[in-house]
């Protein structure tokens, strides 16, 4: 141990030297002793941004690939100044343009890094890249070879350098780039040609982008600029009918093309016809019929690899038709009968029931689902059976299904509707491919699904196969399936404490089952804590509950017009911040919010708890105005389970303590009450301690049980572990 810490001291030392060593030199001239201040300056400032100010670059977790960081960034870019500097084949004025070419690339991998635009890799790369494309340029050759020899972000650093502006091949470099970029982020492609839409490769590209990327050359070619009318002047079949649509909304000022889009690929295959698409167009539910009908239709061929054209499109409209004709209607009638509040969706087809369910999950209300959709569906079937279900829509998003069936406590009765041999298929299935799907989706939707089954038989499948398909990743060298399956495999085994896991240590990230005192407190040791509270019936009786609370000598209630201030007397310094339900039909209650929050901005006041008190249809107002200071965040509507990734999108290391089914006041007051005083007691929160004290508390009655802890939301602890492991293995 103590040779290892010498000779990291050693390399400290070396690095630290090597920093100011060039610039130190007595003969180089003072107008060029400047660039290398700043090189040697813009280094030090690459190897703060580890993390870890001890003089050594060490961004990763990988020890060999810091090894080689350091060297690139010192002993490297030590040796490159000194090369410019012993350089005969340049003057004064050459070795001032090589020197501040380097800093400038360094300082954009420093902004690349900071800000993980690029991987910390990239270093390495630009600076063997520098060095080569310095030689070229010294001979006065083109630096075209090489810049084709490395990635787009390596390339665009060197091409962009200053070093580099008059080399015969920068052009040539630049166009080829743009290249790149399309062909390596297909989502910047069209922005990419609107900037540039005299590039060679211009109309080789607009032909890509119209079957990669038909959404986006849709957008581009309704326009009126230079790049549509290259659009507009290719010859591709595909190109044409997609202008021709876009050009559908011209004139009358509306977006009439985007309603046929979502049926481009069945149009260009002439399975479908304009005229079909007009017979539906003014009827919401007819045409809601057609998405249905075409999403099935696209579904099956994707389960033989063929993907259609504009699904993304077709995706959009069938999710926006399913919330505004049918999801806001019955929701909104949440306080009506059953028999006035699902009259909307009596004349749907079990299909169409299916997909107002898996396309709104954000939206949906508990009740609407529970009560409305997913009862319905069986009753509109002659032979209630749920693979005869999945089956006619062709398994798409089943996925989704079986998670939205496992958080609103219906999985049980789903499978139910199945022989047990066809239920365990469909999860050994719910398991499979999850590394071939673009995005995290299924796997998140998998961990999500795990901690809601209650099922030990099930259970045990479940991760049976996810072990065995680790196996698989592991002989296969399938490296993102292993990272998948691997962090599943943990997840679940760690739901069982008598295996011992502490997630934190195993994943490397933040605290899953406890949260420290001292991370919610901020540079002044206060702890701040702001809820939400709306102005119906239920906030004007939670509220009184909420403020008699802490009617106590701990405490001091402050009050205006629009919000109580409630702080702490005795121990950490802890203030709460709740605007009053004041009249929601006036928007008074929005009004006092709005207010409150620009106090806090205003005075410097970053509530690191964040509490939602209200029905689930006001959910979406709290996480419209989340701060991402949030460390703890309690969501206590109904269903508020179904929005973690709303939140994890703002606040990324969020702990979240939300209800799957119904959120009540009865046992959210008694939570918050329980969470506030051991942090004002200066406690750490232990969850797994404080889930125990709660549930004999509540007596694990079914209103507690719907509530799950932060270290049981999988889903979100999946995303911040799958982060982490891919930023380790892809350095």
């Amino acid at each position: 141990m103590k040779k290892k810490f010498l000779s990291v001291l050693s390399i400290i030392v070396a690095a630290n030297a090597a920093f100011a060593q060039t610039a130190s030199r007595q003969d180089i001239p003072l107008v060029r002793v400047y660039f290398h201040e700043k090189i040697d300056s813009t280094q030090k400032l690459i190897e703060k941004y580890d993390g870890k100010p001890d003089g050594y670059f060490m961004p990763s977790d990988n020890e060999a690939l810091n090894e080689k960081l350091n060297a690139a960034l010192t002993t490297q870019v030590d040796s490159l100044q000194s090369e410019i500097e012993a350089s005969k084949l340049t003057g004064n004025n050459e070795k001032i343009r090589y020197l501040r070419g380097l800093n400038e690339c360094l300082e954009k991998y420093l902004i690349g890094f900071r800000y993980q635009t690029i991987k910390s890799s990239v270093l390495i790369q630009m600076i063997n890249g520098f060095r080569n494309c310095l030689e070229l340029d010294e001979k006065k050759e083109s630096i075209f070879p090489e810049i084709q020899k490395y990635s787009y972000d390596v390339g665009d650093i060197l091409v962009n350098s200053f070093a580099f502006s008059d080399n015969a091949g920068i052009e040539d470099s630049k166009n080829y780039l743009l290249y790149r970029v399309c062909i390596e982020h297909p989502e910047r492609m069209m922005a990419t040609l609107n900037q540039h839409p005299d590039l060679p490769y211009a109309d080789s590209l607009i032909i890509v982008a119209a079957r990669k990327r038909p959404d986006d050359l849709y957008t581009y070619a309704a326009a009126y600029n230079k790049l549509a009318q290259r659009i507009a002047q290719s010859p591709d079949s595909l190109v044409q009918l997609i202008v021709h649509i876009a050009k559908m909304q011209q004139g009358s000022g509306t977006q009439q093309g985007r309603m046929y889009f979502p049926f481009l690929d069945n149009l260009y295959a002439h399975k479908i016809t304009f005229d079909d698409i007009d017979a539906a167009l003014n009827n919401d539910e007819k045409y809601y019929a057609l998405l249905v009908k075409t999403e099935i239709d696209y579904a099956d061929r994707l389960r033989y690899h063929d993907t259609a054209l504009s699904m993304k499109a077709l995706q959009g409209k069938l999710r926006e038709k399913a919330e505004d004709v049918y999801i806001n209607v019955i929701n909104g009638l949440h306080e009506s009968p059953d028999a006035v509040r699902f009259k909307k969706i009596q004349n749907l087809s079990p299909e169409e029931l299916y997909y107002l369910a898996v396309m709104t999950e954000d939206v949906i209300y508990t009740s609407s689902y529970t009560r409305g959709v997913y009862p319905l569906i069986w009753k509109k079937m002659k032979n209630p059976r749920g693979d005869s279900l999945l089956m006619r829509v062709k398994f798409d998003h089943f996925r989704k299904w079986i998670k939205m069936a496992a958080n609103y406590n219906t999985l049980d009765d789903f499978l139910k509707r199945m022989n047990k041999g066809n239920a365990d298929l469909l999860m050994k299935a719910f398991v499979n491919g999850l590394e071939k799907s673009a995005t995290l989706e299924d796997a998140v939707d998998v961990a999500d699904s795990y901690a809601g089954i209650k099922d030990k038989e099930l259970h045990n499948l479940i991760l049976n196969q996810v072990q065995s398909n680790l196996e698989r990743a592991k002989n296969s060298g399938n490296q993102r399936a292993e990272h998948i399956y691997d962090i599943l495999n943990t997840l679940f085994l760690s739901i069982d404490t008598t295996n011992h896991i502490n997630l934190s240590e195993k994943l490397g990230i933040p605290p899953v089952y406890f949260m420290p005192n001292k991370d919610m407190q901020d540079d002044k040791g206060r702890i701040i804590i702001q809820q939400y509270f709306y102005g119906d019936e239920d906030g004007k009786i939670y509220f009184p509950v909420f403020v008699n609370s802490f009617r106590n000598s701990n405490w001091k209630i402050q009050s205006n017009n629009q919000w109580v201030t409630i702080s702490s007397t005795k121990g950490v310094p802890i203030i709460i911040y709740s605007n009053k339900p004041l009249d929601e039909k006036q928007n008074l209650d929005a009004e006092a919010q709005e207010a409150l929050n620009q106090y806090l901005y205003d005075n410097d006041l970053n509530p690191t708890m964040v509490i939602h008190r209200g029905h689930s249809y006001w959910l979406s107002s709290t996480l419209d105005q989340l701060n991402s200071s949030a460390k703890l965040v309690m969501l206590g509507s109904c269903g508020a389970y179904q929005s973690l990734d709303k939140v994890l999108q703002i606040c990324p290391t969020a702990q979240i303590i939300s209800s799957k089914q119904t959120g009540s006041g009865s046992i959210n007051q008694p939570i918050i009450n329980a969470i506030i005083e051991d942090l004002r007691q200066g406690k750490n929160l232990d969850w797994p301690l404080m889930w125990k004290r709660f549930g004999t508390m509540f007596n694990h009655g079914d209103l507690f049980d719907d509530y799950v802890a932060p270290y049981s939301n999988l889903g979100a602890v999946f995303i911040m572990a799958y982060k982490k492991e891919l930023m380790n293995s892809d350095e």
